[in-house]
């Protein structure tokens, strides 16, 4: 009989992935958001990291912090579009967050106490 296998520990990459494709349509969330869902607290710029060299992610939909699109040109023109096609308000250059910000649930640690 075998000894059982650990499981395999996530890349930082595939975390940050993982926490990108968890943001639903007509949501957005920003970086630094991102990495601490990936439990890569301060590293905002892995992120963006990630992001320039992915594909199939939903890009658009990570921002810089107070919602503001950090991409120039048609590059952050199109990033608008998008969003705005999926329903996300803008308030002036910067994304209404109150309305659009998607909040990632804590990560679980230990044993939780179910209530009686």
């Amino acid at each position: 009989m075998s000894a059982p296998r650990k499981q395999a520990k996530l890349s930082p990459e595939s975390r940050i992935r993982a926490a990108i494709l968890s943001i639903p349509r007509g949501k957005v969330s920003t970086y630094g958001a991102v990495a601490r869902a990936a439990g890569l607290p301060g590293h905002a710029r892995q992120v963006a990291k990630v992001l320039h060299g992915a594909y199939g992610l939903p890009w658009q939909r990570v921002l810089g912090s107070g919602g503001e699109i950090k991409l120039r040109g048609d590059s952050g023109l199109e990033q608008r579009f998008r969003l705005e096609s999926e329903g996300v308000r803008f308030r002036g250059r910067k994304v209404d967050m109150k309305a659009h910000e998607f909040k990632f649930h804590p990560p679980v640690r230990g044993k939780r106490k179910l209530a009686t």
